[in-house]
């Protein structure tokens, strides 16, 4: 079968770093183009490795070689770039969120569908056997019903000129580590949570939320907290609680293809460590892409729903922070309006 050809719109670090060796390492995929506004930025990027370097995203698109585009860009920029991939007929790999927009998300994934074209969000760590044994151990019972859930996902400070604390560009807090915990509350509570209510810490000075949390419910009564941060110790972390025990999960969100997952078990004979081989969710996220493209399935739901809940979560972090004047000291600040 012929390789999905793919061209990449950007050179960013992590892009570098983790997806195109995963690309590499999938015979299903063909990496043909990588774009850049920067001429030699385009040049440096590919190296000596047969890709073309391409000046300009928009001339990427115009690549009659290229059936699908890989977007690593800066949130700010997905929505627009996505769009003008769909309406020049690739099927389109954006990082998370598709936007910051949920209207706009849900307007993207009509056209996605309407086009036949594949749109799928790059969040990977749902395509890791850690998540497919989680549920296996909950749809088996081994901690009784499910009650409640805590997300952790929080990083150290960035250098100040990072593009994650850029106003211009959606950086923050929650596009950026947010989505993590929030998606995997939706993993496993399901469609349909509610936001109860959320808090929000911005640097007035970056224009920026740093941190944030919020208390998602499900329709079955259960209750998921999630917290992220981008000026803490680092911390990925899941716990399902219920009736007669809990899961704890280690490094859930960001593990290296080399990594041992670990699960622990706590009931009532005590705690039991349970330990999963190494998998390697970047490639698992490519191949899963190219299912997508092949059998032009139309964009998951949880793409517009996460879209809503992100919304929700910044609506009612700026909701509190307004009714509370004096929340935060001028020092620190209040949710930003960006």
């Amino acid at each position: 079968m012929t390789a999905v050809r793919v061209g990449i719109l950007g050179t960013s670090r992590f892009a570098r770093r983790a997806m195109l060796p995963a690309m590499a390492g999938v015979p299903d995929v063909e990496v043909v183009a990588i774009a850049s506004r920067d001429r030699d930025r385009a040049a440096g990027a590919v190296g000596g490795s047969g890709v073309r370097a391409v000046h300009g995203y928009a001339e990427l698109l115009d690549q009659d070689d290229v059936d699908a585009v890989y977007l690593p860009l800066p949130a700010a920029l997905h929505a627009g770039w996505a769009e003008a991939a769909l309406r020049a007929g690739k099927h389109v790999l954006a990082e998370k969120p598709v936007s910051t927009d949920a209207g706009r998300t849900r307007q993207l994934c009509a056209l996605a569908t309407e086009s036949r074209l594949a749109l799928v969000e790059n969040v990977m760590f749902v395509h890791h056997r850690l998540h497919h044994e989680v549920r296996k151990l909950l749809a088996a019972g081994v901690i009784g019903d499910f009650r409640a859930m805590h997300a952790a996902f929080t990083i150290p400070r960035l250098p100040d000129d990072d593009i994650r604390y850029q106003p211009h560009l959606c950086g923050g807090a929650l596009w950026d580590v947010g989505v993590y915990p929030i998606r995997a509350a939706m993993h496993y509570l399901g469609s349909g949570l509610t936001v109860a209510g959320a808090v929000g810490t911005a640097d007035p000075r970056l224009g920026v939320d740093i941190a944030g949390a919020a208390v998602l419910t499900a329709p079955s009564g259960a209750v998921a907290t999630v917290m992220f941060g981008m000026d803490h110790a680092y911390h990925s972390g899941i716990e399902v609680c219920g009736s007669t025990g809990r899961l704890v999960i280690d490094r859930p969100f960001t593990p290296p293809a080399d990594h041992r997952p670990k699960i622990t078990l706590f009931d009532g004979t005590g705690a039991r460590e349970i330990l999963l081989d190494p998998d390697d969710q970047a490639r698992n996220t490519v191949e899963a892409f190219v299912r997508a493209v092949r059998s032009r399935t139309p964009p998951e739901p949880a793409i517009a729903d996460q879209a809503r809940l992100l919304a929700a979560v910044r609506a009612r972090a700026g909701a509190a922070a307004e009714r509370e004047a004096s929340w935060r000291s001028s020092a620190t600040g209040s949710w930003p309006r960006i």
